[in-house]
């Protein structure tokens, strides 16, 4: 199949888990990385090692130790920025996940009465509950672009929704729900036009797609640790550094400041003044692991790699009668995550009929309940492939949805 990935057998092997087999005898299908993503074995072992031999607090001990603990994960914080295309380190910060991140913006950025908060229908819940907080208690107006029926952000009331009151423009770069790739560049712009901040939520673009945050052209952009073959419990703020020494801090604590007294204290730059506290050493070491594996591995392949599958998967959905998808049916204008309803049986059921012969996908509202609403539907069953997935992977999951139909007698 054009745009596979030559050495995907090889690249499989890379990851451990995938040889797994579970109750039954099933071959674990892994199809739900869009979730979390499975960790290759040099990340394991990057981590393990690290624990073993070199553990220790970083920018506090003085020892050998602790002298290589804050080299990895500073490195690390290379690694990070280098895969951003950044122009600093600096302007790198780690978080626990993308949540923590879009809630130190939302938190930081200062709003008020009169100023307005654009985002779209179909946000994860994170880059929505955040905004809706902060204009709770700051007295702004929250509003949002709508979905097109093919799952398509609808750009036609654009002028109105962002205008000179606007003060952030925050948006997905790729659905969680839908797959829709959005324009990401042309609403940097269109936010910057008018003096707003940008903010890309890069969660599921970040593991399949290039991320230059300097082509495009935005002031913050977020992503999670466990999405790009990392560890749990890390992610990434990224900001034009002028931007982020100009934000208050978001915790207090250790590490974070220039100087404390009894009466006040002076605050360090960033990336600093937003770790406060003992930060996740393995786990920032992990994920810069990770992103140099996928960097050697290509982003631009893997890209590839995920549009040839997802193609392939749209082709094979459509044989099963009764399956709708949701979003773009164009493979070329989508991420890898597909999520779809069928008629007669709930998606909860068809989840662990799938689970019962090894085919792990996801069920549920995604974390994307209003982007569900748009399309009449509580919930969708998402599959989602990665740079470790293969067509006999999504045959086997054709298949079982052909079973489950008839397991549930669903005639239509």
């Amino acid at each position: 199949m054009q745009g596979l990935l030559p050495d995907l057998d090889v690249i499989r092997k890379d990851f451990p888990i995938l040889e797994r087999t579970l109750a039954g005898g099933a071959p674990l299908v892994y199809l739900d990385s869009a979730n979390t993503s499975q960790k290759p074995q040099v990340v394991i072992d990057t981590m393990v090692d690290h624990l073993e031999r070199h553990n220790a607090n970083i920018a506090r001990a003085m020892h050998q130790l602790g002298a290589e603990s804050t080299e990895a994960y500073e490195g690390a914080r290379d690694k990070v920025a280098a895969f951003l295309n950044a122009p600093s380190r600096n302007e790198v910060v780690f978080t626990k996940n993308a949540t923590e991140a879009l809630n130190l913006l939302a938190r930081t950025i200062e709003l008020g009465p009169g100023d307005n908060v654009v985002i779209t229908e179909m946000e994860h819940h994170s880059n929505i509950v955040s905004w809706q907080l902060a204009c709770e208690r700051s007295g702004a107006e929250l509003r949002w672009f709508g979905l097109t029926d093919d799952g398509r952000l609808d750009l036609t009331d654009a002028d109105r929704l962002v205008d000179e009151h606007t003060k952030v423009v925050a948006f997905t770069w790729v659905s969680n729900m839908l797959g829709t790739i959005n324009p990401v560049a042309d609403l940097a712009a269109r936010a910057r036009a008018v003096g707003a901040y940008s903010v890309v939520d890069a969660s599921q673009a970040a593991p399949q797609l290039a991320v230059d945050v300097q082509e495009v052209g935005c002031d913050f952009l977020v992503f999670t640790g466990h999405k790009v073959c990392g560890p749990t419990g890390i992610g990434v703020l990224w900001g034009r550094e002028e931007l982020l020494n100009e934000l208050p801090p978001f915790h207090g604590g250790g590490e974070m400041i220039e100087t404390v007294t009894m009466a006040r204290s002076t605050f360090a730059r960033a990336p600093h003044r937003f770790e406060a506290g003992t930060p996740p050493i393995v786990e920032a070491i992990g994920l810069g692991c990770a992103v140099d594996y996928l960097a050697h591995i290509g982003l631009d392949a893997i890209h590839a790699h995920e549009q040839a599958i997802t193609a392939y998967a749209l082709e094979g959905l459509q044989s099963v009668p009764g399956l709708t998808v949701l979003g773009p049916l164009d493979a070329t204008q989508r991420g890898g995550a597909i999520s779809f309803e069928l008629d007669g049986v709930h998606p909860h059921d068809i989840a662990q009929v799938l689970d019962s012969r090894g085919v792990a996908v996801r069920a549920g509202h995604h974390c994307a309940k209003p982007a569900h609403a748009r399309f009449g539907v509580q919930s969708s069953t998402r599959m989602s492939s990665y740079l470790y997935t293969t067509p006999a992977e999504i045959d086997a999951l054709v298949e079982a949805l052909h079973h489950t139909r008839s397991y549930f007698k669903v005639d239509r």
